[in-house]
């Protein structure tokens, strides 16, 4: 994690942030989005709605930004839980990226009074799942067979992190 930087997102970011979610959007497979976002919906969702708690991006030492982190509250969970997202640039896949993102989260959600974060992944997203048991997640809930847009049934796994 040594040249990482992790800091909040601003407005500024929103271009490049947008841009990672929408590719990994296209290539399809491992988020629940399935059609791209507008750079106004981006921001709207991420970082100025009301839902937002916070958006922490990681860049490199040139600057280049390397993937995101978000904590978004979420009516059907309890107030002091948070859902997380998170995605990382396909190109550069910078090893460490994650785990620095989820180390300030953490430290975001202990000075925030959330107690606990949610998870909600695809199971067809190995690498998703694979991250946040890595991270520490365990298994609580799953949502069998909600379709994809296209009807394709896709198991939903809830995975939770008790903030210690």
């Amino acid at each position: 994690m040594e040249g990482l930087t992790v800091r909040q997102a601003e407005p500024r970011d929103v271009p490049a942030l947008c841009d990672i979610l929408n590719t990994i959007i296209e290539i399809g497979g491992t988020t629940a989005y399935e059609v791209p976002l507008t750079e106004k919906e981006f921001e709207l969702g991420y970082l100025s709605d009301e839902h937002s708690l916070s958006c922490l991006l990681a860049s490199d030492e040139a600057g280049r930004i390397l993937g995101f982190q978000a904590l978004l509250r979420n009516s059907k969970l309890a107030e002091s839980w948070a859902d997380i997202a998170t995605f990382a640039a396909i190109s550069p896949k910078v090893k460490g990226t994650g785990t620095a993102l989820f180390d300030s989260t953490v430290a975001f959600a202990k000075s925030n009074n959330i107690v606990c974060i949610n998870a909600r992944i695809r199971a067809d997203n190995i690498l998703g799942l694979g991250y946040y048991s890595k991270m520490g997640f365990v298994d609580y809930a799953v949502k069998k067979a909600e379709p994809l847009r296209d009807g394709t049934p896709v198991d939903r796994i809830s995975k939770k992190y008790p903030i210690r």
